[in-house]
């Protein structure tokens, strides 16, 4: 590290713009040079061919990417979820991983656990009904549902569906979980069938990654099984609910209702939830506070200090953007998700 000399600083190649990048720019720029692609003039393709001996053109990060980077010697993401990197195919090639660690788990759960609260309570929609000046009009708003004695399913019981449930049981409520294995240690009731999970709940939090297995896991079937009464919050990512059906079944009041911050097609929001009282939006940014974006930048730049002075990553498991360490050129690719 050069001290007060810029251009000396090791080379963070950023590919596209994101607003985690935006806010993180401040933090890791002491530290690196950022390189933005789009303040160049050149096609992508060029300016790669130009900035590093060899590139990814963009996630998901599969075994071909890999092979185009036999450089490659660390990827460093500020993503909590890593279903879009070949986890297998860098264990093979020994390219390290380093993910967001626990940066973003408690703010994604104090908003999973808001949506819900705000479903159940119907603390938007009277927001609503009273700013329209509807109360005076035609009185009192209809009652929302208690939070407490509730079982609410938390589908993936990772670092964020562990803080859920931390959350849920202050609550008084019961918690239940589907997750890839069952967790003997914890004391919360385990289905290996998400469709029994929904059956037995009055709430399901989506909070899993994204694979093969979990696209479109929350179907028709799940949701018709979570009944008239239940509620889904969505917190994880975009298509494991299929979007289609369940917006039917909200219109249809098939379902209680919906806390959503990720859609299958951002930022396109099916307009039909625009005029449903029991739906509340949020704009996919469950894991982003100010305080959040301070510590994954504070993260991000230790991983990468680590990296460049041959020392342990700090953290090695991820949410949105992804860092590659092309070890021959010290440049790092950023690739947002």
């Amino acid at each position: 590290m050069a001290d007060g000399n810029h251009s000396e600083l090791p080379t963070v190649l950023v590919l596209r713009r994101c607003p985690t990048i935006a806010l993180l720019e401040p933090i890791v720029s002491q530290k690196f040079n950022l390189l933005k692609a789009w303040d160049s003039p050149l096609p992508q393709d060029q300016f790669l061919t130009t900035h590093a001996s060899s590139a990814a053109d963009g996630p998901p990060i599969t075994a071909q990417i890999l092979h185009l980077l036999p450089s490659l010697k660390v990827i460093a993401t500020t993503s909590a979820i890593l279903d879009h990197v070949d986890l297998a195919e860098c264990r093979r090639r020994g390219v390290a991983v380093a993910d967001a660690g626990k940066a973003f788990a408690e703010d994604a759960a104090d908003s999973a656990v808001g949506l819900f609260i705000d479903v159940m309570r119907k603390i938007s929609a009277s927001n609503r009904y009273v700013r329209d000046g509807l109360w005076a009009t035609r009185g009192d708003y209809p009652l929302g549902s208690k939070i407490g004695g509730k079982k609410v399913g938390i589908v993936g019981l990772g670092n964020i569906g562990l803080e859920v449930a931390k959350r849920l049981e202050a609550f008084g409520c019961t918690v239940l979980y589907n997750s890839r294995s069952e967790k003997p240690s914890l004391p919360y009731q385990f289905y290996s069938n998400v469709c029994e999970l929904a059956a037995d709940s009055d709430a399901l939090i989506i909070c899993c990654a994204l694979t093969g297995e979990t696209h479109h896991m929350i179907n028709k079937e799940v949701l018709s099984a979570l009944g008239r009464e239940g509620v889904i919050v969505n917190v994880g990512r975009r298509v494991i609910i299929d979007e289609k059906e369940m917006v039917q079944c909200l219109v249809r009041r098939e379902i209680r209702g919906a806390g959503l911050d990720v859609f299958e097609n951002e930022p396109d929001v099916p307009k039909e939830l625009f005029a449903l009282d029991n739906v509340v939006l949020s704009l996919h940014q469950a894991v982003a506070t100010h305080e959040a974006i301070v510590a994954l930048g504070e993260l991000v730049t230790g991983n990468l200090e680590s990296f460049f002075s041959n020392k342990p990553l700090l953290s090695s498991a991820v949410i949105n953007s992804m860092e590659f360490c092309l070890q021959g050129t010290k440049l790092i690719q950023l690739i947002r998700q």
